[in-house]
């Protein structure tokens, strides 16, 4: 996610350089096309780039409408998450009896200290379902898991589903043994039910693919409406209509290219919701609430100017 109110010069060029040489190159074309070619024979309306703007500039306004609207869901989303997973630290901790032993390794906890491992294997399903999102096939999830909990995993294609239910089986357990009463139950459930839906919310809006035709069209469009716009100028801009040409192929380029950053929130770009910082967060704010001793760093900006 982007924490900068502007953008470097430098960074700038890199998004945008390809389209650049590419807006260039056609707007020479249409230059020359329009100079040793046409030779002033057919006269384009300047009504016709105009109505191609208008209409391009409804086509990207929809896209980036829509685009901006699955990265809020997906920002909404994780922020549900960061909020239950902390209530659900708090109430395992407040209404059972869960040792005080986060400080020592995982597989070194208690067996029957259930309540303990259910909180540290939360984390575990943060971290799986952050890597699930980027398709990073990280394995930081194990570290919050103990060898029962890994071989359970083994035979498992989604994991953060497979610990949910190993939180269920548990969850239960607490029931069964009387460290939870009823009420507890059924709260800790609820919890489980909306990481439940948290989850399938996530995988939706990575699954959903934005209608190719639509982005595909919206392209093509811009090309044309460039190459028209610059033949329609070149009486009376001369060879300044390549340069007039591509400045207003930038703006609608870049518009259209500031949606696309946000179309899939959950890729690895300096635009998207910043998951590594959400569930570092958690990390901290859960292993604070253990008293644990290793307490890992916030994520750090990447040059300043945007966080993963």
């Amino acid at each position: 996610m982007l924490i900068k109110p502007d953008l470097r010069l430098s960074r700038v060029i890199r998004i945008t350089w390809r389209v650049d040489l590419w807006m260039i190159a056609l707007c020479t074309g249409a230059y020359l096309v329009e100079t040793y070619v046409v030779r002033g024979s057919i006269h384009i309306p300047g009504s016709i780039p105009a109505l191609f703007g208008t209409a391009l500039a409804f086509f990207i306004g929809f896209n980036n409408n829509q685009a901006y609207s699955r990265w809020w869901e997906a920002r909404t989303v994780w922020g549900g998450l960061v909020n239950d997973s902390r209530s659900w630290t708090r109430n395992i901790l407040t209404y059972t009896k869960a040792t005080q032993t986060a400080t020592q390794p995982v597989q070194e906890i208690p067996a029957e200290d259930l309540a303990l491992r259910m909180i540290r294997r939360n984390l575990s399903f943060l971290h799986a379902l952050k890597s699930t999102l980027r398709n990073t096939n990280s394995q930081d999830y194990q570290a919050y898991l103990n060898q029962a909990d890994q071989k359970a995993l083994i035979h498992y294609t989604n994991i953060p589903a497979a610990l949910l239910d190993l939180q269920s089986q548990d969850l239960q357990t607490l029931r069964d043994t009387s460290q939870i009463d009823g009420f507890t139950f059924l709260t800790l459930n609820e919890l489980l039910v909306r990481f439940c839906d948290s989850m399938g919310k996530c995988e939706r809006i990575k699954n959903t693919v934005f209608p190719v035709t639509y982005l595909y069209f919206t392209r093509i469009f811009i090309w044309i409406m460039i190459a028209v716009l610059t033949m329609d100028i070149v009486e009376e801009a001369g060879i300044w209509s390549i340069g007039l040409g591509w400045l207003i192929g930038f703006v609608f380029h870049v518009t259209h290219l500031n949606g696309l950053s946000l179309m899939n929130p959950f890729d690895g770009n300096p635009a998207c919701v910043p998951l590594d910082s959400i569930v570092r967060t958690v990390e901290i704010n859960v292993l604070q609430m253990l008293k644990s001793s290793q307490i890992p760093s916030p994520i750090e900006a990447a040059n300043g100017e945007y966080i993963l």
